[in-house]
């Protein structure tokens, strides 16, 4: 009777310690080393994780669901009252790992979403990890953003519209220029592999820049 006493007190002890790992939102994944992560890990989120963002995504398919996943991030960054960018970091499966938008508004003009997944990457992503990963963006990168991209050791960049296009953008609507100068990706970072405009795409992020300042 103590034995099976015993028996019973040990299964109890590990179906609690099972619930609290599935309320906790850990899993764990396979692979050379078996780790534990947590899908919440990236604080940079507005909501929660979306399913699919963890299904192994192939091909074009898996590009054209990032780039929507950027305009979709810089249309709520638009919303909330800030300068339409949105950014994706991706690791070397497709999936999602982080994701943000702007929030110069909060009075932090530094707070660029590209700025953020580096910094995000760098306390939470191994070396070989960072290189292995793409950042899909709205816009490319600023001087900052990809100094920042390229100190933390970043892979490819995917950008849906360029510094180029963004100036002439915002010439075309009278906007004054920043205090930056409008350095492309690799004027900053040469070593950087870069991917963009993407024809298309950059239509609908145009519609969102001329949303904020085309009839100021």
């Amino acid at each position: 009777m103590q034995l099976l006493q015993t028996a019973v007190a040990c299964l109890r002890i590990v179906a609690v310690r099972v619930g609290n790992r599935q309320k906790s939102g850990e899993r764990r994944e396979r692979g050379p080393a078996t780790r534990v992560i947590r899908l919440r890990q990236c604080t940079l989120l507005d909501g929660p994780w979306n399913k699919a963002d963890r299904v192994r995504a192939k091909g074009v398919n898996r590009d054209t669901k990032h780039l929507e996943r950027c305009v979709e991030l810089a249309r709520q960054a638009l919303d909330a009252g800030d300068e339409p960018f949105g950014s994706l970091l991706v690791d070397a499966d497709g999936r999602t790992l982080c994701e943000a938008r702007n929030r110069a508004i909060t009075g932090d003009p530094t707070q660029h979403p590209e700025f953020a997944l580096a910094r995000w990457a760098a306390g939470n992503l191994s070396l070989e990890e960072r290189k292995a990963a793409t950042v899909y963006t709205s816009g490319e990168h600023c001087a900052m953003c990809s100094a920042a991209h390229a100190w933390a050791g970043l892979g490819k960049i995917v950008f849906i519209s360029s510094t180029r296009q963004l100036g002439e953008w915002l010439e075309e609507w009278g906007v004054p220029p920043g205090p930056v100068a409008p350095l492309t990706i690799n004027e900053v970072a040469p070593q950087i592999p870069t991917q963009g405009p993407i024809q298309g795409f950059d239509q609908e992020v145009r519609s969102l820049h001329a949303a904020r300042h085309a009839k100021r």
